[in-house]
């Protein structure tokens, strides 16, 4: 009798149970896999972000994310478990004209570098070997991009791999050797975001795998077909930001053309993955009109796009939405974990094979029992890549039986040790002064394993001559050196009297100098040794006024050189100062030859100075070697070599304003200037009656270009009984 009550009971209960079930699977039905695609399209990437953003705010999960070139950033980044708006925060304050320039700030390269910069263009750096000649891959290496993706995901608590990460991720890149997809799922999360975004002649290719790789985009710029095999994806987000095909008034240069090639490919690529879309998948394409694929400094108000784009179409993600419980179940497993900074307990130098060691064990100032810091660790490396040798220096955390290893990474330059190196200069003032050369150099690096380097270089055109400089160092840090530099020519030389012309010369002049030095790291140099010189003056037009004999003279000379400026030609900051000594006791003379140059930025104005001395602290200057103002920025109203003399001083005062920046790549501005000059020659040989101190204001134009400096400007000075000194001047290139 007591048993079916006990059975009704029980019945009761399942159904109930069952009846729960249904009402839980009515409320949470089985989701659909998502697949989120985000396409390439250079900084017009960004949008991807507001994108993500308003994915999280609606709950909708994803399954797995493919993503080329910049949207392989973002997807990797979002797969390493940044949220969005640590992306958005992490690319807004990121300085994108610093990224995509390999060199560290020019005060934290090496004073050989530097030296080598000032002579001849950096971008004319040819590599030559036995099978000819070689050249750089790209306007920048990456250097400091792939220093930034470490920071963004985290590579220095360890290195992350694809294959570990807990949302699948595929980044495309394309084989440029074969014009083949190359899709990432394993390996470095870094190297795979870096291959990328390799924009054919911008950025050099990533050789991994046994590729080259360069930008996905030129293949798969879309790969919506990667997350239907990644993840077997119901539904396809597609999220488009690729750049529209330029018009035809834009298209007017070889760069445009160039450029339009490339969109031609991506765009054929993508039209073809979007065909593969179906009814049930999601196109999101943002109004990107007026971003540009270079507009990196708009981030913030591009991924705002993306947010708009997202929200037009809430209603069809919303059936893609999941309780509030389940999205922080699944956001949990694949945002970045906090995790202990952890301790250094070794540091090693891998991979190479010309360079000594030791040159990079020098800029490393991270140690064994620090904690990692990947900024002081970018710094380290930066000022290593800043010796000039490397392609580019990396790094990995690596642990073995439970030791953390900071590995450090240095890539020799491809198209090294040897190099031709070119420079050229302009130099006119619109009449009969005018200059112009082309230098050429062979130079070979690393001859020993403590880096000795042969400089031969010739000169043609205006000036003529050949140097020959051998540098070697005594110690494997290269904190001494030994070198000897011999050099022969000729240059061109005229003598004013009353802004008249009245002879041009042609002055053979040779050197031959003996000495060694100290470097004190990216400070500067120290040297000194004997400099034995011959002179010897040929007149060319005008009467005769310069001995008609050959001078040879020798002497004791030292030398110190500071620079802490930020940029080679055009400073924002900074200073740098320079004083060299050379005493002839058979001639009864020494030259004292010393001067300082001071810079500070005022929002778009860059004030500056520069005082110099050049006298005879014993003796007189013999007309042989005296010294001598006159030229752009050193008295602008006078010719080159215009005033000659001894015991001369010199100071300006500049105020320069930025008016434009050179294209992403291209380090530099255009200016606009205004200089006040100042002189006083105590003993003239030329100009004589210019008595006292002697004035002068100049404005110009000028800018930093591929081939070096440019100014455009107009000198104009009130000195002098009669006055009206002035001068117009164009100069380009290389000092």
């Amino acid at each position: 009798m007591n048993a079916m009550p006990h059975r009704h009971l029980l019945l009761v209960l399942l159904a109930a149970g069952m009846l729960a079930n249904a009402s839980a699977d009515d409320q949470n039905p089985v989701r659909p896999r998502v697949g989120l695609v985000l396409g390439g399209g250079g900084a017009r990437g960004a949008a991807h972000i507001g994108v993500l953003e308003v994915l999280e705010k609606m709950r909708v999960p994803v399954d797995c994310v493919a993503g080329t070139s910049m949207g392989g950033l973002v997807a990797g980044a979002y797969a390493a478990g940044l949220k969005p708006a640590m992306m958005r925060t992490e690319l807004a304050k990121a300085d994108w004209d610093d990224l995509f320039q390999d060199d560290p700030p020019y005060s934290q390269r090496s004073f050989r570098k530097k030296a080598l910069d000032k002579r001849f263009l950096p971008a004319s750096e040819t590599g030559v070997g036995a099978d000819g000649l070689k050249y750089q891959t790209g306007v920048v290496t990456g250097q400091k991009i792939k220093l930034f993706f470490n920071q963004l995901v985290g590579d220095y608590y360890g290195e992350r791999e694809i294959a570990t990460l807990p949302l699948p991720l595929s980044i495309i890149a394309t084989d440029i050797v074969r014009g083949e997809q190359v899709v990432f799922r394993e390996g470095s999360l870094t190297t795979a975001m870096r291959a990328s975004m390799s924009v054919p002649g911008l950025m050099s290719p990533v050789e991994a795998r046994g590729y080259k790789l360069v930008d996905g985009g030129l293949v798969n710029n879309v790969p919506i077909d990667e997350v239907r095999s990644r993840c077997q994806a119901d539904i396809v987000i597609a999220v488009n930001v690729g750049s529209p095909l330029l018009k035809a008034n834009d298209i007017s240069g070889l760069l445009s053309v160039a450029t339009q090639m490339v969109n031609i490919l991506t765009e054929q690529n993508v039209t073809r993955s979007l065909a593969t879309l179906k009814p049930t998948d999601i196109y999101i394409k943002p109004d990107l009109e007026g971003v540009s694929a270079g507009d990196f400094k708009s981030t913030s108000e591009t991924a705002d796009r993306g947010v708009t784009a997202a929200e037009a179409i809430a209603e069809r993600l919303r059936p893609l939405a999941v309780s509030e419980a389940a999205y922080a179940a699944w956001a949990g497993k694949i945002q970045m974990a906090r995790r202990e900074i952890p301790r250094i307990h070794e540091i090693q130098i891998a991979g190479l094979k010309r360079v000594n060691p030791a040159m990079v064990e020098q800029h490393i100032e991270v140690r064994p029992g620090d904690t990692v810091d990947p900024a002081r660790i970018d710094a380290d490396l930066l000022r290593t890549y800043g010796d000039g040798f490397y392609e580019h220096v990396d790094y990995a955390m690596l642990t073995e039986r439970q030791r953390n290893i900071l590995r450090v990474t240095p890539l020799e330059k491809s198209w090294g040790p040897d190099y031709l190196r070119y420079g050229i200069n302009l130099d006119t003032n619109f009449k009969a002064d005018s200059t112009y050369n082309l230098r050429i150099a062979y130079h070979k690096t690393w001859l020993n394993s403590l880096g000795g380097e042969l400089l031969t270089y010739g000169e043609i055109g205006s000036n003529n001559g050949v140097v020959f400089d051998y540098y070697q160092p005594v110690d494997e840090r290269q904190r001494y050196f030994v070198e000897t530099n011999l050099r022969y020519g000729s240059k061109l030389s005229s003598i004013y009297q009353d802004n008249h012309k009245l002879a041009g010369y042609q002055v053979l002049e040779g050197s031959a100098k003996f000495g060694g030095g100290i470097n004190l790291g990216t400070l500067g140099q120290v040297r000194a040794g004997w400099d034995e010189k011959w002179w010897n003056p040929r007149l060319d037009t005008g009467v005769p006024l310069l001995p008609d004999v050959s001078k040879r003279y020798g002497g004791w000379f030292s030398r110190i050189d500071f620079e802490q400026t930020d940029r080679l030609y055009f400073p924002t900051s900074g200073w740098r100062s320079a004083v060299e000594y050379f005493d002839s006791p058979a001639n009864h003379f020494s030259k004292l030859d010393a001067g300082a140059s001071v810079f500070h930025s005022l929002g778009d104005w860059v004030l500056s100075s520069r005082l110099s001395y050049q006298g005879s602290p014993v003796g007189q200057l013999p007309i042989y070697d005296s010294g001598s103002l006159g030229g752009m920025l050193n008295m602008t109203a006078f010719a080159v070599g215009q005033l000659k003399g001894d015991n001369i001083r010199y100071g300006n005062l500049r105020a320069e304003r930025i008016i434009g920046h050179l294209p992403l790549g291209l380090r530099g501005d255009m200016r606009l200037g205004f200089a006040f000059e100042g002189a006083k020659v105590g003993t003239p040989y030329t100009e004589t009656n210019l008595k006292g101190w002697i004035n002068s204001t100049a404005i110009y134009l000028g800018g930093e270009t591929p081939l070096g400096p440019v100014y455009l400007g107009y000198g104009y000075s009130t000195s002098g009984s009669k006055g009206g000194y002035s001068n117009f001047y164009l100069f380009l290139g290389t000092p």
